[in-house]
Protein backbone atom coordinates (compact mmCIF):
# COMPACT_ATOMS: atom_id res chain seq x y z
CA UNK A 1 0.00 0.00 0.00
CA UNK A 2 1.21 3.47 -1.24
CA UNK A 3 1.33 7.09 0.59
CA UNK A 4 -0.71 9.33 -1.36
CA UNK A 5 -1.07 12.99 0.13
CA UNK A 6 -3.47 14.73 -1.84
CA UNK A 7 -3.87 18.76 -1.48
CA UNK A 8 -7.52 20.45 -2.49
CA UNK A 9 -8.83 17.22 -2.02
CA UNK A 10 -12.32 18.86 -0.27
CA UNK A 11 -13.71 18.44 -3.90
CA UNK A 12 -12.94 18.09 -7.87
CA UNK A 13 -9.93 16.33 -9.10
CA UNK A 14 -8.83 15.87 -5.59
CA UNK A 15 -11.38 14.50 -4.40
CA UNK A 16 -11.94 11.98 -6.81
CA UNK A 17 -8.00 10.98 -6.89
CA UNK A 18 -8.73 10.62 -3.45
CA UNK A 19 -11.38 8.25 -3.91
CA UNK A 20 -9.72 6.12 -6.70
CA UNK A 21 -7.02 5.55 -4.62
CA UNK A 22 -8.71 4.27 -1.14
CA UNK A 23 -10.78 2.40 -3.33
CA UNK A 24 -7.67 0.59 -4.74
CA UNK A 25 -6.31 -0.07 -0.72
CA UNK A 26 -4.35 2.45 -1.10
CA UNK A 27 -3.18 4.88 2.57
CA UNK A 28 -4.51 8.45 1.99
CA UNK A 29 -4.01 11.92 3.30
CA UNK A 30 -6.42 13.98 1.50
CA UNK A 31 -5.86 17.56 2.83
CA UNK A 32 -7.77 20.57 2.89
CA UNK A 33 -8.49 23.65 4.28
CA UNK A 34 -11.81 22.22 5.72
CA UNK A 35 -11.17 18.25 6.47
CA UNK A 36 -14.41 18.59 8.85
CA UNK A 37 -16.07 19.12 5.24
CA UNK A 38 -14.97 16.55 3.34
CA UNK A 39 -17.29 13.55 2.11
CA UNK A 40 -17.93 10.79 4.89
CA UNK A 41 -16.78 8.29 2.30
CA UNK A 42 -13.24 9.81 2.23
CA UNK A 43 -13.12 11.18 5.80
CA UNK A 44 -13.86 8.02 7.85
CA UNK A 45 -12.37 5.85 5.38
CA UNK A 46 -9.94 3.14 7.69
CA UNK A 47 -7.27 4.06 5.32
CA UNK A 48 -7.55 8.20 5.46
CA UNK A 49 -5.45 10.74 7.22
CA UNK A 50 -7.88 13.88 6.81
CA UNK A 51 -5.25 16.81 7.33
CA UNK A 52 -5.72 20.81 7.58
CA UNK A 53 -4.23 22.25 5.20
CA UNK A 54 -4.52 25.88 3.60
CA UNK A 55 -1.33 25.74 0.62
CA UNK A 56 -0.58 29.65 1.47
CA UNK A 57 0.19 28.61 4.99
CA UNK A 58 3.78 27.29 5.58
CA UNK A 59 3.35 26.39 9.15
CA UNK A 60 0.09 24.37 8.08
CA UNK A 61 2.32 22.46 5.76
CA UNK A 62 4.79 21.65 7.76
CA UNK A 63 2.40 20.43 10.51
CA UNK A 64 0.30 18.24 7.85
CA UNK A 65 3.22 16.96 6.64
CA UNK A 66 4.58 15.70 9.73
CA UNK A 67 1.27 14.17 10.44
CA UNK A 68 1.38 12.26 7.88
CA UNK A 69 4.35 10.60 8.17
CA UNK A 70 3.62 10.10 11.96
CA UNK A 71 1.10 8.22 10.70
CA UNK A 72 1.94 6.30 7.59
CA UNK A 73 5.81 6.80 8.01
CA UNK A 74 6.13 8.34 4.36
CA UNK A 75 4.89 10.21 1.46
CA UNK A 76 4.88 7.79 -1.80
CA UNK A 77 2.74 10.14 -3.60
CA UNK A 78 2.39 13.98 -3.29
CA UNK A 79 -0.86 15.12 -5.37
CA UNK A 80 -0.37 19.29 -5.83
CA UNK A 81 -4.03 19.87 -6.40
CA UNK A 82 -5.08 22.41 -4.77
CA UNK A 83 -5.86 25.67 -7.16
CA UNK A 84 -7.79 28.14 -8.22
CA UNK A 85 -8.81 30.39 -11.21
CA UNK A 86 -8.48 33.73 -12.67
CA UNK A 87 -10.23 35.13 -15.56
CA UNK A 88 -10.90 38.55 -17.35
CA UNK A 89 -8.23 40.51 -19.19
CA UNK A 90 -4.45 41.29 -18.39
CA UNK A 91 -5.23 44.94 -17.98
CA UNK A 92 -8.31 44.13 -15.62
CA UNK A 93 -6.21 42.42 -13.39
CA UNK A 94 -4.74 43.99 -10.16
CA UNK A 95 -1.50 42.87 -8.90
CA UNK A 96 -3.31 41.96 -5.70
CA UNK A 97 -5.03 39.64 -7.63
CA UNK A 98 -2.23 38.22 -9.38
CA UNK A 99 -0.41 37.34 -6.62
CA UNK A 100 -3.25 36.01 -4.94
CA UNK A 101 -3.38 33.43 -7.65
CA UNK A 102 0.13 32.73 -7.34
CA UNK A 103 0.25 31.98 -4.07
CA UNK A 104 -1.98 29.00 -4.03
CA UNK A 105 -1.32 27.50 -7.37
CA UNK A 106 2.11 28.14 -7.50
CA UNK A 107 4.03 28.61 -4.47
CA UNK A 108 1.90 26.74 -2.78
CA UNK A 109 2.70 23.73 -4.78
CA UNK A 110 6.41 24.71 -4.06
CA UNK A 111 6.31 24.83 -0.67
CA UNK A 112 4.25 22.02 -0.38
CA UNK A 113 6.61 19.69 -2.38
CA UNK A 114 9.59 21.16 -0.28
CA UNK A 115 8.24 20.03 2.73
CA UNK A 116 7.45 16.65 1.09
CA UNK A 117 10.87 16.25 -0.44
CA UNK A 118 12.94 15.35 2.84
CA UNK A 119 10.77 12.68 3.41
CA UNK A 120 10.83 10.99 -0.56
CA UNK A 121 14.79 11.18 -0.76
CA UNK A 122 15.04 9.33 3.24
CA UNK A 123 13.38 7.11 1.28
CA UNK A 124 14.63 6.67 -2.03
CA UNK A 125 11.79 7.16 -4.19
CA UNK A 126 8.76 9.29 -4.18
CA UNK A 127 5.85 10.38 -7.19
CA UNK A 128 5.11 14.23 -7.98
CA UNK A 129 1.86 14.48 -9.76
CA UNK A 130 0.97 18.08 -10.04
CA UNK A 131 -1.66 19.04 -11.89
CA UNK A 132 -1.46 21.98 -14.41
CA UNK A 133 -3.87 22.37 -16.80
CA UNK A 134 -4.57 22.80 -20.94
CA UNK A 135 -3.93 26.23 -20.20
CA UNK A 136 -0.48 25.12 -19.12
CA UNK A 137 0.63 24.80 -22.40
CA UNK A 138 -2.00 27.07 -24.42
CA UNK A 139 -2.17 30.80 -23.19
CA UNK A 140 -5.72 31.90 -23.85
CA UNK A 141 -7.80 35.39 -23.88
CA UNK A 142 -8.90 36.08 -20.62
CA UNK A 143 -7.12 33.64 -18.62
CA UNK A 144 -3.44 34.74 -18.98
CA UNK A 145 -2.89 34.64 -14.94
CA UNK A 146 -4.39 31.67 -14.64
CA UNK A 147 -2.19 30.06 -17.67
CA UNK A 148 0.79 31.99 -16.32
CA UNK A 149 0.51 29.99 -13.03
CA UNK A 150 -0.17 26.95 -14.97
CA UNK A 151 3.10 27.36 -17.18
CA UNK A 152 4.78 27.69 -14.13
CA UNK A 153 3.53 24.09 -12.44
CA UNK A 154 4.68 22.60 -16.24
CA UNK A 155 8.12 24.40 -15.81
CA UNK A 156 8.25 23.27 -12.23
CA UNK A 157 7.49 19.64 -13.19
CA UNK A 158 9.83 19.27 -15.84
CA UNK A 159 12.84 20.45 -14.09
CA UNK A 160 12.08 18.73 -10.96
CA UNK A 161 12.04 15.64 -13.19
CA UNK A 162 15.24 16.09 -13.91
CA UNK A 163 16.37 17.79 -10.59
CA UNK A 164 15.40 14.40 -8.92
CA UNK A 165 16.24 11.85 -10.99
CA UNK A 166 19.37 10.28 -9.02
CA UNK A 167 17.03 10.60 -5.92
CA UNK A 168 14.78 8.00 -7.34
CA UNK A 169 11.69 10.82 -7.10
CA UNK A 170 9.89 11.07 -10.19
CA UNK A 171 7.73 14.42 -11.51
CA UNK A 172 4.61 14.27 -13.25
CA UNK A 173 2.51 17.17 -15.32
CA UNK A 174 -1.14 16.38 -15.30
CA UNK A 175 -2.78 18.58 -18.04
CA UNK A 176 -6.41 18.01 -17.76
CA UNK A 177 -9.14 19.83 -19.88
CA UNK A 178 -12.41 21.19 -19.04
CA UNK A 179 -14.01 18.92 -16.39
CA UNK A 180 -17.42 18.94 -14.64
CA UNK A 181 -15.72 19.75 -11.64
CA UNK A 182 -16.06 23.26 -9.19
CA UNK A 183 -13.09 25.07 -10.65
CA UNK A 184 -15.92 27.36 -11.89
CA UNK A 185 -17.75 27.95 -9.18
CA UNK A 186 -17.14 31.73 -7.74
CA UNK A 187 -15.84 30.29 -4.80
CA UNK A 188 -12.91 28.67 -6.93
CA UNK A 189 -12.74 31.59 -10.01
CA UNK A 190 -12.12 34.79 -9.49
CA UNK A 191 -13.29 37.74 -11.94
CA UNK A 192 -11.72 41.01 -11.90
CA UNK A 193 -13.35 43.68 -9.60
CA UNK A 194 -12.71 46.37 -12.12
CA UNK A 195 -14.71 45.56 -15.83
CA UNK A 196 -12.76 48.04 -18.70
CA UNK A 197 -15.88 48.45 -21.14
CA UNK A 198 -13.35 48.70 -23.95
CA UNK A 199 -13.16 44.41 -23.91
CA UNK A 200 -17.14 43.54 -24.23
CA UNK A 201 -17.53 42.34 -27.52
CA UNK A 202 -13.86 41.03 -27.54
CA UNK A 203 -12.66 37.41 -26.91
CA UNK A 204 -11.21 38.26 -23.32
CA UNK A 205 -14.72 38.77 -22.49
CA UNK A 206 -16.02 35.86 -24.16
CA UNK A 207 -14.16 34.01 -22.06
CA UNK A 208 -16.39 35.17 -19.57
CA UNK A 209 -19.10 34.76 -20.42
CA UNK A 210 -18.23 30.90 -21.33
CA UNK A 211 -17.20 30.80 -17.98
CA UNK A 212 -20.68 31.76 -16.46
CA UNK A 213 -22.69 29.23 -19.06
CA UNK A 214 -19.92 26.14 -18.78
CA UNK A 215 -20.02 25.86 -15.37
CA UNK A 216 -20.84 22.17 -14.37
CA UNK A 217 -21.84 21.24 -17.94
CA UNK A 218 -17.87 20.69 -19.19
CA UNK A 219 -17.40 17.29 -21.46
CA UNK A 220 -14.62 16.08 -18.75
CA UNK A 221 -16.14 13.25 -16.27
CA UNK A 222 -13.90 14.11 -13.08
CA UNK A 223 -14.61 10.38 -11.63
CA UNK A 224 -13.53 9.15 -15.11
CA UNK A 225 -10.58 11.49 -15.12
CA UNK A 226 -9.07 11.05 -11.83
CA UNK A 227 -9.07 7.15 -12.55
CA UNK A 228 -6.93 7.37 -14.86
CA UNK A 229 -4.89 10.17 -13.40
CA UNK A 230 -4.97 7.63 -10.58
CA UNK A 231 -3.79 4.36 -12.57
CA UNK A 232 -0.99 6.54 -14.76
CA UNK A 233 0.83 7.77 -11.14
CA UNK A 234 0.62 3.98 -9.89
CA UNK A 235 2.33 2.57 -12.81
CA UNK A 236 6.21 1.97 -12.63
CA UNK A 237 7.24 4.71 -14.80
CA UNK A 238 5.45 8.34 -14.60
CA UNK A 239 5.32 10.26 -18.50
CA UNK A 240 6.95 13.64 -18.11
CA UNK A 241 3.50 15.24 -19.39
CA UNK A 242 -0.09 13.49 -18.70
CA UNK A 243 -2.92 14.97 -21.26
CA UNK A 244 -6.52 14.37 -19.88
CA UNK A 245 -9.28 14.15 -22.01
CA UNK A 246 -10.04 15.06 -25.55
CA UNK A 247 -9.60 18.64 -25.66
CA UNK A 248 -6.45 18.70 -24.33
CA UNK A 249 -4.89 16.03 -26.40
CA UNK A 250 -6.74 18.22 -29.41
CA UNK A 251 -5.17 21.38 -28.59
CA UNK A 252 -1.79 19.98 -28.03
CA UNK A 253 -1.89 18.87 -31.83
CA UNK A 254 -3.03 22.15 -32.63
CA UNK A 255 -0.24 24.37 -30.13
CA UNK A 256 2.71 21.89 -31.89
CA UNK A 257 1.18 22.16 -35.29
CA UNK A 258 1.28 25.92 -34.57
CA UNK A 259 4.68 26.00 -33.52
CA UNK A 260 6.14 23.89 -36.37
CA UNK A 261 4.61 26.17 -38.58
CA UNK A 262 5.82 29.40 -37.25
CA UNK A 263 9.58 27.72 -37.17
CA UNK A 264 9.89 26.15 -39.96
CA UNK A 265 10.42 29.71 -42.92
CA UNK A 266 12.70 30.90 -40.09
CA UNK A 267 14.38 28.05 -39.07
CA UNK A 268 17.83 28.87 -40.83
CA UNK A 269 17.71 32.17 -40.30
CA UNK A 270 17.59 31.83 -36.73
CA UNK A 271 20.22 29.07 -36.39
CA UNK A 272 22.65 31.36 -38.41
CA UNK A 273 23.02 33.87 -35.44
CA UNK A 274 25.58 31.63 -34.03
CA UNK A 275 29.12 32.77 -33.61
CA UNK A 276 31.07 31.72 -36.99
CA UNK A 277 34.41 32.63 -36.24
CA UNK A 278 36.54 33.01 -33.17
CA UNK A 279 35.35 34.71 -30.18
Amino acid sequence: MSVWMITGAARGLGLEIARAALSSGERVAPAARRPERLPEDVRDHPNALPVRLDVTDTAQIAAAVDAVVDRFGTVDVLVNNAGRALLGALEEITDAEARSLFDVNVFGLINTTRAVLPVMRRAGRGKLVHIGSRAGFEGEPGGSMYSASKFAVAGIGESLAVELRSFGIQSMVVEPGVFRTDLLDASSVQLPEARIAAYDGTPAHATLAWAREANHTQLGDPVKGAAFIHRIASGERLPLHLPVGQDALDRRVVMTELIEGEVAPIREASAATAHTGNP
